[in-house]
């Protein structure tokens, strides 16, 4: 039997390293908020690691400027100016009768003197750090014009000596919970467009059955357990359906059903190997991995599996295609010379772009906003998580202290705390 229970915490969190860093970056000065001493984690020091993180970012220091600004009226621009302090952020924590607290910030342009964004939010003590992301989206957002991403969370997989784990945890690593454990691996977890759902294959019958995980009711119900192999499961934009992988007529091909496992279609009839699909983020296509044409390759087709087209033709072994966020791009992995990397290739240009020079990458999966990339490695032989810029220039690398972790899969904006 699987366990099967309300998340948990794990023991141990990801431990997220910048091993490279953009350019252009955005120079910023976080002011520690006033009275955030009294909280278990400083609102401001969240708040840098995530912006920090992006790479898009350059953390300016505070110095020697006192007394430190809570409010805009305590601000001394002309100090901050002579620092070349280019835009900062300040704020406060206030104590309510009630037990919450209020968590006032604001986004100044210290050359122009002006207030850029400011906010003020009544939460529980324990949702501070929850509070620490959402300022840092607006943060990132407001200067950069594309959604953060720092409220979102991940899924992955961690092996130890005894049992797989499917874990959840923020996207910077912390609140770790694992949702589901057994001896026999869990590979592929998916998320639902709402982030309320997982969607995974589990070997804990002998066999590989697709199940999805309601996380919130923490039930879980099978959606497909066919004679032969149910694997590779990928959401459809509209939630309530997903395409599979089945080897129940003698050969893996493509099938959508529902999220209930009504409505069973075959959408590919090939005599080779269809595996791996990914919707567009309209809904109207489909990529896929396919050997119909001798090696792996990636191909496209609509989502009624009609006008299949190959994408790929560079090299004799292309896989794993995700479609980014945008729909016109998508990443995979590329074999050459011995190494499995990640690539990216745009559509309208048909361009690859390797982003990576690891021996063993896999498992590519898009943040929501598109600007990096999560995926698996291997170093020194044991399983991690790094993740890469869409342009190669930010690297990250992830680890635990479980014995290795694995098939990663980033959850959609909106799907936070």
């Amino acid at each position: 039997m699987a366990a099967l229970a309300a998340p948990k915490w794990a023991a141990a969190q990801l431990t997220i390293e910048i091993i490279g860093g953009g350019a252009d970056q955005i120079p910023i000065t976080i002011v520690p908020f006033g009275a955030e001493d009294r909280l278990s984690q400083p609102l401001t020091a969240v708040i840098s690691a995530d912006l920090a993180r992006s790479g898009r970012f350059r953390l300016q220091p505070v110095g020697s400027v006192r007394p430190l600004p809570t409010e805009p009226a305590e601000v001394d621009y002309k100090a901050w100016n002579a620092r070349d302090v280019q835009t900062m952020v300040i704020g406060r924590v206030l104590e309510r009768n009630d037990g919450k607290v209020e968590v006032r910030f604001r986004l100044l342009d210290t050359p122009g003197s002006a207030q850029l964004l400011g906010f003020s939010y009544v939460v529980a003590k324990n949702q501070t750090r929850a509070t620490a992301h959402k300022i840092a989206d607006l943060i990132y957002q407001k200067l950069t014009g594309e959604p953060g991403v720092f409220s979102t969370r991940i899924a992955y997989v961690a092996r130890n000596p005894n049992r797989f784990e499917l874990h959840v945890a923020d996207a910077d690593g912390f609140n770790s919970q694992f949702i589901l454990a057994h001896r026999e691996p869990i590979i592929s977890p998916a998320w639902s467009p709402d982030g309320g759902r997982i969607a995974y294959v589990s070997f804990e019958q002998r066999k590989a059955i697709v199940f999805v995980h309601d996380l919130v009711a923490g039930s879980r119900r099978i959606v497909a357990n066919y004679p032969g192999s149910n694997s590779a499961p990928a959401w459809a934009p509209d939630g309530q359906t997903l395409g599979v992988v089945l080897s129940k007529d003698g050969i893996s091909q493509i099938y959508t059903l529902r999220v209930d496992g009504s409505n069973l279609s075959r959408i590919t009839n090939s005599d080779s190997i269809d595996t791996e699909p990914s919707f567009s983020p309209d809904g109207k296509h489909v990529l896929f991995t396919s050997d119909r044409g001798g090696s792996p390759q990636i191909y496209r087709m609509r989502t009624n599996g009609a006008g299949v087209e190959r994408i790929t033709f560079e090299g004799s072994y292309n896989v794993t295609p995700r479609y980014a966020p945008d729909g016109k791009s998508f990443a995979f992995i590329q074999r050459a010379q011995g190494r499995y990397s990640l690539a990216t290739m745009d559509f309208s240009s048909r361009q690859t772009q390797v982003l990576t020079d690891g021996q063993l990458d896999g498992s590519p999966t898009f943040a929501p906003n598109g600007r990096l990339l999560l995926y698996a490695s291997i170093v020194r032989g044991r399983g991690i998580l790094a993740a890469v810029s869409s342009d190669g220039r930010i690297k990250q690398k992830i680890t635990a202290s479980a014995q290795d972790v694995r098939e990663p899969a980033w959850g959609p904006l909106g799907a936070g705390h």
